[in-house]
This record gives C-alpha cells, sequence and structure tokens, in this order.
C-alpha cells in the first residue's frame, strides 16, 4: 500500500475520475438538449379521446404520470385551438376515458395566431367558388375527398401571398424614402433655412411625390390583403364546434394520423427549414429564429473584432516590450481581476459610458437634428460588441502572455544575434510560434460572448428585432440598430412567456441552437489553431 500510494497511483485514479465525471456531465447536458430539442418538430399523432360525460377531446398526448390516489394514470394532452378553449393544455384522468382513436381525417393546423388548431375539415371557401357544406356530419370518405381541395386552394394562396410580399416590400422601401426626406427637411429646420430656399421646395416637391406614391402602394397592399381574406376554410373541433381560419393565416397544415414515415420526414424538414429562416411568432414561442441567429453570430463577429487585437496588442507590450516592475504587476493584477468582475457590472459600465457617454455625444455633433430622439443615443449592436469586447479582453490578454512567455528565451537572443530587429523577431517568429495559444484565448472569448445575456439585456438586445442589423438599405451595416441573441430568447420564452408550457420546446430548440453556434464557431478556430500549430512549432514547442 505505501508502494502504490508512494507512486502516486490514488491521485492518478482521482484525475480519472474526475475527467469521466466531468464528460459525463457533458454528455448527459448535451443528450437532454439533443432529445427535447430534437423531437419537437416530428408530427406527433393526434388522439381523440370519448369522455364519460359525452365530450370530446382531440390533441397530442404529450406525457402520462401517476394519479396520486389509486394505480390509474393522467393524459397531458396539448389541445390547442386556443381561440375556442382559451389554453393549449389539459390534463385528463385515464378513469374518465370510455373510448379511444386516432382518425386519419384529424387535421393539424400551425397558425400564424392562436397557435395550433385540431379538428376536422368542413369547407373551403374562395371568392368564387364553395367546396363543401360546413357544419353537416359527413363521412370520413367524403372529407378525405375535400382535402386535395385545400392543398390546391392553398397554392394559389402562396401566390397571392408571394405578390402581396412583394407589394409589402414596395411599401417598406417607400416608407424608408420618406422618412429619410422627414430626416433631410429636419436638418433644414435645425439649420433655420429660409422657406424660399430653393432646397426646400425641391425637398418638398420630392416628399409629396414619395407621399403620393406611399399611398398608391397601400391601397394596392390593402386590395391585396382583402383578396386574400376571401380564401377560408371551416372546419370543427372534436365536439362540433364551428372555427373559420384564413388560408393566408395557416402557416402549415397536414393529416398527421394519415402521413407515412417518409411525409412525417418531409414535415420535420420543413419545420427545421422555417426554425433557421423564418421570423418568431406567438410571442417568440413557434415560428422561425433567423433574426436571433442571425444577430448572435454578427455580435461574436463585431466583438472579436474589437477584443482580439487589442487583447493581443496589450498583451505583447506586456511580455515584450514592458519593464518588469510594480506598475506592470499592477496592470497583469488589475487584469486578472477584470475577468472576475460579474458581467452585469460590465453592462452597467456599457450603459453608462458607450450608450450615453459616447452614443449621446455623437448624437449631439452628427444628428442633432433627431433630438430628443436618439440615433446612437440608445442601445444598439456597436455598444454591446464594445462592452463584450471589454469582458472578453481580459481572456485574450491572459491567454496571449502565456503563450509569448511559454517560447524558451534562446529563440529570441538567437534572432536578434542574426541581426533581426525586435519587431522583425516579434513578427516573423515568436507572433507563428504563439498563434495556437493566441487562438485559444480567442476560442474562449467567443464561447464566453455567445453565452452573455445580462450585459445584452442593458445595451441593446431587445425581444423581437423589427429589421436586421445588416441588410441593403445604405449604409448597409447599422451598427445603431437594436438585435436579437439566442441567450436572451432563453430567458424570454422561458422566464418572461404567459404560456409556459407551450414555450418549453422552443427553449430546448434554441439552447440546442446555441450550443451548436459555439461549437461550430470554436470548432472552426481549433482546427485554425492546430494548423498553425503544425506549421510554426517545428515540432519542438
Amino acid at each position: 500500500m505505501k508502494q502504490f500510494i508512494a507512486r502516486g497511483e490514488p491521485q492518478v485514479w482521482l484525475t480519472a475520475a474526475a475527467l469521466t465525471t466531468t464528460l459525463l456531465i457533458g454528455l448527459t447536458l448535451i443528450g437532454v438538449i439533443l432529445v427535447n430539442g430534437l423531437g419537437t418538430f416530428w408530427p406527433k399523432r393526434l388522439t381523440q379521446l370519448e369522455l364519460a360525460d359525452g365530450a370530446a377531446v382531440l390533441g397530442e398526448v404529450l406525457k402520462r404520470e401517476p394519479v396520486l390516489a389509486g394505480d390509474a394514470e393522467r393524459l397531458q394532452l396539448k389541445i390547442g385551438n386556443r381561440d375556442l378553449y382559451g389554453l393549449d393544455f389539459r390534463w385528463i384522468d385515464e378513469h374518465q376515458v370510455v373510448g379511444q382513436s386516432r382518425p386519419e381525417t384529424a387535421v393539424t393546423v400551425e397558425r400564424l395566431e392562436y397557435g395550433n388548431f385540431y379538428g376536422y375539415l368542413q369547407q373551403v371557401e374562395t371568392p368564387q367558388q364553395r367546396f363543401g357544406s360546413a357544419g353537416a356530419a359527413r363521412a370520413a370518405a367524403e372529407l378525405a375527398q375535400l382535402w386535395p381541395v385545400l392543398q390546391n386552394v392553398r397554392r394559389q394562396v402562396e401566390q397571392l401571398q408571394q405578390q402581396l410580399d412583394a407589394v409589402t416590400a414596395r411599401v417598406t422601401a417607400t416608407s424608408r424614402t420618406l422618412e429619410q426626406l422627414q430626416r433631410r427637411q429636419r436638418q433644414l429646420d435645425y439649420q433655420a433655412v429660409a422657406e424660399t430656399d430653393p432646397r426646400r421646395r425641391q425637398l418638398g416637391e420630392r416628399m409629396e411625390a414619395v407621399r403620393e406614391q406611399f399611398r398608391q402602394v397601400a391601397v394596392e397592399q390593402r386590395d391585396r390583403r382583402s383578396q386574400l381574406a376571401g380564401y377560408v376554410a371551416r372546419f370543427t373541433d372534436a365536439n362540433g364546434r364551428p372555427a373559420t381560419i384564413e388560408l393566408a393565416h395557416i402557416v402549415r397544415c397536414y393529416q398527421p394520423n394519415a402521413l407515412n414515415l417518409f411525409e412525417r420526414a418531409g414535415v420535420y424538414l420543413s419545420k427545421l427549414w422555417e426554425l433557421f429562416s423564418g421570423e418568431p411568432r406567438e410571442s417568440n414561442t413557434e415560428g422561425g429564429l433567423f433574426p436571433a441567429i442571425f444577430g448572435t453570430v454578427l455580435l461574436i463577429f463585431v466583438m472579436s473584432l474589437f477584443s482580439f487585437p487589442l487583447g493581443v496588442i496589450a498583451a505583447i507590450y506586456l511580455r515584450e516590450y514592458a519593464r518588469d516592475g510594480l506598475t506592470v504587476r499592477l496592470v497583469r493584477i488589475a487584469v486578472n481581476n477584470l475577468a472576475g468582475i460579474p458581467s452585469i457590472v460590465y453592462g452597467i459600465f456599457g450603459l453608462g459610458f458607450f450608450v450615453y457617454g459616447v452614443g449621446g455625444s455623437i448624437d449631439a455633433l452628427f444628428f442633432p437634428e433627431a433630438l430628443p430622439t436618439p440615433t446612437f443615443g440608445t442601445g444598439g449592436l456597436l455598444w454591446a460588441s464594445l462592452t463584450l469586447a471589454l469582458l472578453t479582453v481580459p481572456v485574450v490578454i491572459v491567454t496571449t502572455e502565456e503563450a509569448l512567455g511559454a517560447i524558451p528565451a534562446g529563440i529570441r537572443e538567437g534572432s536578434l544575434a542574426l541581426g533581426s530587429t525586435r519587431f522583425q523577431t516579434l513578427t516573423r517568429i515568436l507572433l507563428p510560434m504563439a498563434s495556437p495559444g493566441i487562438m485559444t484565448g480567442l476560442i474562449l472569448s467567443m464561447a464566453r460572448a455567445a453565452g452573455e445575456v445580462a450585459p445584452l439585456m442593458i445595451t441593446g438586445v431587445v425581444k423581437l428585432a423589427p429589421a436586421l442589423p445588416l441588410d441593403g438599405q445604405f449604409p448597409f451595416f447599422h451598427l445603431e440598430r437594436k438585435f436579437m441573441h439566442l441567450g436572451f430568447h432563453i430567458y424570454d420564452i422561458g422566464f418572461q412567456s404567459p404560456n409556459v408550457e407551450a414555450a418549453r420546446p422552443m427553449v430546448f430548440v434554441t439552447t440546442l441552437l446555441l450550443v451548436l453556434i459555439v461549437l461550430l464557431m470554436s470548432g472552426l478556430a481549433i482546427r485554425l489553431r492546430n494548423r498553425m500549430k503544425k506549421k510554426y512549432t517545428f515540432g519542438t514547442f
């Protein structure tokens, strides 16, 4: 036993056990996220329960759990139809169920509002024709014949919707042009330009032409919407209660009990595509996450543009140029302490210094005509990126210093002895050899910035951003705009949503996306670091 302890075997087993425990915790976390996230969009079968009181309930059976008294179980169903019932979920004791079935004609309708609708198709109406008879008790075969009619009419509606989207884009573009002209008019008012000035006359004529164009496009948009409103489908729930849904409000419609495996996979893939390319709806509990994904990636990219160069330059000065003394030691202590400051403190600093200080000064100098409405003196992508850059700079400084300090002193001395200057030694030898460690600092800073939420809540993140920070409107990159973020999205739908049960699946999906983005960006950085290590370390460093 003494020899066993003397050889350090207990320490080896303890470190192995700690590593195994850490890996198990990480794999369990990822497994829970994968199981709950990937299964969210799989189309579930609809079950109709006949109750003892004569009522019927149609919905998705989510889980079963035992009743406290007795051996029976109770079922949780997602019944949807929020516009009819006022709730999305319902618990039913098993002893209340007298019959259970899965009718193939049951329909799942995903809508822009009120969540899913579960029921039976009764009638399809267009401005020219009506198919079926609403409210009548009809055979399953007749309902099945009505289903292809709905699909054909929906394709017509999709074409009309594309035309409406094109008109809406023209309305948005005209509105932006009018806003720019109004901003120019405020500039002339601030400069006290006379009413007789030709610039005012030309601006007035231009504004009147744009207003007339806006009125015409708005009328066309209203006509398109009224045309779409004539395409409706009438459904009934399991108890025969009627509901009318405009086809333009239907995102997706299918009969889950009649789908085969490949058709289910097609529905699943369409939902995934919507997740990556669509916008949120229903208070962010449904729909896509493209604005949040775009905002998260853009925030990390802009943050890296500020934190990485500043951190590397500061570390080079501290390691290679500054004389070791009391001041340098105090600076290193301060940098290490900055890495431990709570992130909310950085948010408060960013709000006071960047938003109100720097942003307010920019508004006073360059946008005085817009005041008191702020342009840069409010939260936005730029200030959030700078705040996160300050938060992650200490990580970059410490890792870069460690990488430079790990290079043997003989390499520096040999380079200087051969006639190289300190700058040439730094740029051609030291930085390439230290690049793997520098990339490690970048990886750590990106991972931390991707998960931070508290500073962003104060410096620019919002629940729903009407416009992306990067678009086709000049100057194309709008650093003053607010943005969405996956981390804040998780907080919002997980803790601020009025419908917690409906928001829970999207919490896991958003968490999975955030983890995947961090892993993807970190993986690319690690691959680049390994390539640098093979190229510059010469097999000895």
